[in-house]
């Protein structure tokens, strides 16, 4: 009996060396997770009728869930709670007012809105990212940009610059800077550190090829990661 305890004992110890060692691999065995207890609202811009920018089948809406989605994955990852106010094709209403119905599609759009920004009024999450493609009828332009709103929570600004930064290190093709913004209802409207990303130009040929290749959504995802790390460090300190 005394002898197939110890086997037992020496089994079992041998199975604890073996975990320890595949999680001693991974720095989050000895690290707290960098955004543990941070709450953070994505709202991947438009949905459903609204399909935002376009060209030719390339569609924004389709662009900011797939990068909304990668996201959260790594958000999640990193210990932060996450919140999307869309996570379907649909728009928000589609998926949290489902019955409700509407004359006009301005109306619904509006309502839509309205929607969004009570999703993140109720969740107070730390932080409200609004993810979005930029188009102009010029084809030249290109390059990911963060808008703040100047009348906006005062945190939005060094949140801006943070995840610009990253992008500008990280996607090493643009040389943008954030910007204050006063158009954006949403930016105004919630109490928390709130941005626009501007994730790139769907007008620009090369931007448009890169913004629907789903290895180029991770590398935009990873590097607003960076950033809200980078802004969370400097708010904790």
């Amino acid at each position: 009996m005394k002898r197939w305890l110890i086997i037992g004992l020496l089994f079992v110890t041998s199975l604890v060396v073996v975990i320890y060692g595949v999680n001693a691999s991974d720095r989050g065995f000895f690290m707290p997770e960098q955004l543990g207890g941070v709450k953070i609202v994505i709202d991947p811009g438009h949905g459903g009728l609204d399909g935002g920018a376009s060209f030719g089948d390339v569609v924004e809406r389709d662009i900011t869930l797939s990068i909304a989605h990668e996201l959260k994955k790594k958000l999640e990852k990193k210990g932060a709670m996450v919140v999307m106010t869309r996570e379907k094709d649909g728009d928000a209403l589609a998926e949290h007012a489902p019955g409700d119905e509407f004359g006009t599609t301005r109306k619904r759009k509006l309502a839509d809105l309205k929607l969004r920004e009570s999703i993140a009024i109720e969740e107070d999450p730390d932080m409200f990212l609004s993810v979005h493609v930029n188009a102009i009828p010029e084809t030249k332009w290109r390059g990911a940009q963060v808008f703040y709103h100047s009348e906006g929570h005062e945190g939005g600004e060094l949140l801006a610059k943070s995840i610009q930064g990253s992008f500008r290190d990280n996607l090493q093709n643009t040389d943008r800077e954030a910007m204050a913004i006063k158009g954006v209802y949403l930016l105004k409207k919630v109490p928390m550190p709130s941005v626009l990303i501007e994730t790139g130009f769907i007008s620009n040929p090369e931007e448009r090829a890169l913004l629907t290749d789903p290895n180029y959504q991770v590398k935009v995802a990873d590097s607003i990661v960076e950033g809200i790390i980078q802004f969370h460090l400097s708010e904790e300190n």
